[in-house]
């Protein structure tokens, strides 16, 4: 409800920051207590110990999401961004050869780093052809799709 909320106000890092600091510190220091209490209650062995173990040894991991309003408590992101991906591994089988399939998942990784850095893929594809040719191949990390490269951006989209 926190993140959702940050989300639907358009808050800015900072302020994400702060509404994790007065909201979500509490909860998760009220967490770690109660994960503490009960490590010793259950059988170390048992799916619950762990559990609890595991997220225990990750503790200081886990928490520092509080301290940057930057930083994603969850990965859905990236999993919406890699699903066409684990879709496509079908079609991996059909793409004649190793090398092929090689090659589809490079691709897919470009353009999915186009996506995530609101780079156009298309505009982005035709200057790296256009321009590859009479590139230096010890400045190929200039043709990435990454912001500071010169290719045309596309307007940052609302993530929902």
């Amino acid at each position: 409800m926190i993140e959702r909320y940050a989300r639907e106000n358009k808050y800015t890092e900072e302020q994400i920051k702060t509404l994790r600091q007065e909201q979500s510190l509490p909860i998760m220091r009220e967490f770690e207590r109660w994960l503490i209490e009960n490590k010793v209650q259950v059988m170390p062995k048992s799916s619950i110990g762990k559990a609890i173990s595991h997220t225990l040894r990750l503790w200081n991991r886990l928490k520092r999401y509080l301290d940057n309003g930057k930083y994603l408590i969850d990965n859905n992101l990236i999993e919406q961004q890699m699903r066409p991906i684990a879709l496509g591994r079908n079609n991996y089988m059909f793409a004649g050869s190793h090398n092929g399939a090689q090659w589809i998942a490079m691709m897919y990784s470009f353009f999915n780093t186009c996506k995530m850095h609101h780079i156009e893929p298309y505009a982005w594809m035709k200057e790296v052809l256009t321009r590859i040719p009479d590139h230096k191949a010890n400045r190929l990390h200039e043709l990435l799709p990454i912001p500071g490269n010169g290719f045309a951006t596309t307007e940052k989209k609302q993530i929902a």
